[in-house]
């Protein structure tokens, strides 16, 4: 089958979320929470080399298109997440580097700094990788996560990730030094 003619929804839902689809002029709300969290992201630069880039309303818009690209010629299956019942933005999360020839994907995840440590991208993660297992028929989701970044490591975990390894020397941060980083995998 052609990929692009894959059948996906646009948003799915877990208890508390809405996980969508990024769409043309989500670029402001992205932004702002990307301004609002950049201490948490910039702490793990290996893992996030995005969020060193000085944040603009211009680059999240270009990433909300693009990933709206993606999504629909299903080449990743990035999604915006959505306090259910309001229009508050959350952070993200989503499956990238799709191989839908060997039922795989990776998944990556960041919160806003006003929501972590309620569970909710736990939430968002579990919600996505059970989608992805029984609608999307994938047999392997991977995430990595940098050694000393707990609180990630700690959500893929409770999400039902276990730890295949630590990879030595794995990412190079900008400032040059090695880091380490663990992969852990969802298989069913």
């Amino acid at each position: 089958m052609n990929d692009i003619l894959r059948d996906i929804p646009d948003q799915i839902e877990s208890d508390r979320l809405i996980l969508r689809s990024p769409q043309p002029g989500d670029g402001p709300i992205v932004y702002s929470a990307v301004c609002a969290s950049l201490e948490t992201l910039r702490a793990f630069p290996a893992s996030m080399p995005w969020a060193l880039e000085e944040p603009s309303v211009d680059i999240s818009e270009a990433f909300c298109r693009q990933s709206r690209i993606d999504y629909l010629a299903r080449k990743g299956l990035p999604m915006l997440l959505f306090l259910k019942g309001s229009e508050t933005f959350i952070g993200a999360c989503g499956l990238h580097n799709l191989s839908w020839k060997h039922q795989q994907a990776h998944t990556g995840y960041w919160v806003h700094r006003n929501w972590q440590g309620q569970g909710l991208i736990t939430e968002a993660v579990s919600t996505i990788c059970d989608f992805a297992f029984t609608q999307l028929k994938l047999r392997r989701i991977s995430c990595l996560a940098d050694i000393h970044n707990l609180n990630s490591r700690r959500v893929a975990e409770r999400a039902g990730f276990q730890l295949e390894g630590i990879l030595r020397n794995e990412r190079i941060a900008p400032d040059g030094s090695l880091r380490d980083t663990a992969l852990y995998a969802l298989i069913r």
